[in-house]
């Protein structure tokens, strides 16, 4: 199934998918358009230090928050704009989690969370902001180590929650797109047209245990609403930030990333 939907996302994206778009900081002052959908990075601190907290890439150094940002997060909500109905701001920006205005914004997307730590005015404001109907996505971690660094965090916001596998029969799966898993997604530097689709153990925080299954885990509220989802072993925002890396990249992992993330978009508007 996802194979022929995909040839489908492939048509009505190619026109577009040689231009990547620049960004140009944080954004953490933008203005939100209330009147259309916002795609809202979080900005959070993370332990450690090279390598950990933060890490140089492509000639600069990146804090951890800002991982894809914000090529990824711009090239997200100008392909959701054109798979879906939904009137979306077409330039993503990033707010910290203590800001006033966090409740105007239903959904929040946060990446490469293996180091994060949250104060506790940061896990008050995440705890209310759950807790009052917000919708928080959380990509690009591998391995144990990172999820239990996650998991660790949630329990300080969410102590009466337990996270759970999300079924593939859950309505998330198939809001828009027919998915029948989790599709796996590596950064454009470990990618490859044949073989294991899973980034190495080195890249990422040590133990990892295995790798090789990504999947969809969620907190969930007394009614059955997600609050918080993560998918982990997988790097969406990569498929986003690198869609005009080459042919094979996009058609291969760009397509079902943008699949995931409309899935994921019109599943938290509808509940």
């Amino acid at each position: 199934m996802i194979r022929g939907v995909a040839t489908l996302v492939i048509a009505a994206l190619s026109a577009g998918s040689s231009n990547l778009i620049t960004g140009d900081g944080g954004r953490a002052g933008q203005p939100a358009d209330l009147g259309k959908l916002n795609f809202v990075r979080v900005i959070y601190d993370s332990e450690g230090t090279m390598g950990e907290a933060y890490y140089v890439y492509d000639g600069r150094l990146w804090a951890r928050w800002e991982t894809d940002f914000p090529e990824g997060d711009d090239n997200f909500s100008r392909r959701l704009a054109q798979l879906t109905r939904i009137d979306v701001n077409k330039r993503a920006f990033s707010r910290m989690l203590t800001a006033p205005d966090l409740g105007d914004f239903p959904l929040l997307y946060m990446s490469d969370v293996g180091y994060m730590v949250l104060t506790r005015q940061e896990r008050a404001a995440l705890r209310h902001y759950l807790l009052n109907g917000g919708f928080v996505w959380v990509d690009d971690f591998w391995g144990d180590a990172e999820w239990q660094q996650f998991a660790r965090v949630m329990r300080e916001v969410l102590p009466d929650r337990e996270w759970q596998v999300l079924p593939s029969d859950n309505g998330l799966f198939r809001s828009v797109f027919d998915l029948e898993a989790v599709p796996q997604i590596p950064a454009l530097p470990f990618a490859s047209p044949i073989g294991s689709t899973a980034e190495p153990p080195g890249a990422h925080k040590l133990p990892t245990g295995s790798m090789e299954e990504a999947q969809m885990r969620a907190w969930l509220d007394d009614e059955g609403r997600i609050m918080v989802l993560a998918t982990h072993n997988t790097d969406v925002g990569d498929g986003w930030e690198r869609e005009a890396y080459g042919e094979w990249y996009f058609e291969t992992f760009s397509t079902k990333a943008y699949m995931v993330g409309t899935n994921v978009v019109v599943y938290a508007m509808l509940h």
